[in-house]
């Protein structure tokens, strides 16, 4: 259910493009697109359609060529490389396919890296509130090696919202998960919409994962081509199809 009060991403007219061995290549072609808060939103489209670089513009980890992007009222595009360092570090929150956690540390001290780079000290209550908020409380003590796939990806979870960023994106994070585990971390994730007014922004490939969203974005050639608001699988495959017979 869509409870936007209030836009917590922006992007405007976003070019974006990159030099390739055969030439300059458009990811985003002029793109514009919100973001409402507290809401979850997929982005989808064929393999080049500028899905991931969408992403990374709009969490600031890439500058676009044209336009800007706007994180609540704050300019991304205007700030210095410093200044945009300290806004992911405490507004974004990262999830991706692969779980990138530290193998010698704790699902806890894992939990507590994004605090301990920032130059804070964690709270021992808060990491534990993050972990139970992901159903991991009891394996607070246990490192990557000794956890499922599943239970690393919560981890990874916590750890995003550790900081309790504005935005969560999330790059294919049922990727690597067996089709019941992607189903646990998907349900999580509408759970964290749903309870928490967490906006949520998510590249995936499967329409089933489409389906937890509240609208579904589609693009094609650095360009987005259709949206679809309370999907289904169905809706979601069905747009699918017609969006790659038209490329």
């Amino acid at each position: 259910m869509m409870t936007d009060t209030g836009t917590s991403v922006k992007l405007e007219a976003v070019t974006r493009s990159y030099r390739g061995d055969g030439g300059e290549v458009t990811a985003l072609d002029d793109v514009s697109v919100t973001f409402g808060h507290g809401t979850f939103t997929a982005v989808m489209g064929p393999s080049g359609s500028g899905k991931s670089t969408l992403l990374q513009c709009a969490a600031g980890l890439d500058r676009p060529n044209s336009g800007r992007v706007f994180l609540g009222g704050t300019d991304l595009t205007a700030l210095s490389e410093r200044k945009l360092t300290q806004l992911r570090r405490d507004k974004v929150g990262f999830v991706f396919q692969q779980f990138n956690l530290m193998p010698s540390l704790t699902a806890e001290q894992n939990v507590a890296l994004p605090l301990r780079l920032a130059g804070r000290r964690p709270d021992p209550d808060l990491l534990r509130q993050g972990l139970a908020s992901v159903g991991l409380e009891d394996r607070r003590g246990h490192r990557p090696a000794q956890l499922s796939g599943g239970q690393q990806q919560r981890v990874a979870i916590a750890r995003a919202l550790v900081t309790r960023p504005a935005v969560l994106f999330a790059d294919e994070p049922t990727g690597a998960l067996d089709t019941a585990t992607g189903r646990d971390v998907l349900h999580l994730l509408r759970t964290l919409v749903d309870r928490h007014a967490q906006t949520l922004v998510m590249v995936t490939h499967d329409p089933v994962a489409a389906a937890y969203a509240d609208r579904v974005v589609f693009l094609a050639d650095g360009q987005i081509r259709d949206e679809l608001v309370d999907p289904d699988p169905r809706s979601v495959m069905s747009r699918m199809v017609l969006l790659e017979a038209s490329c």
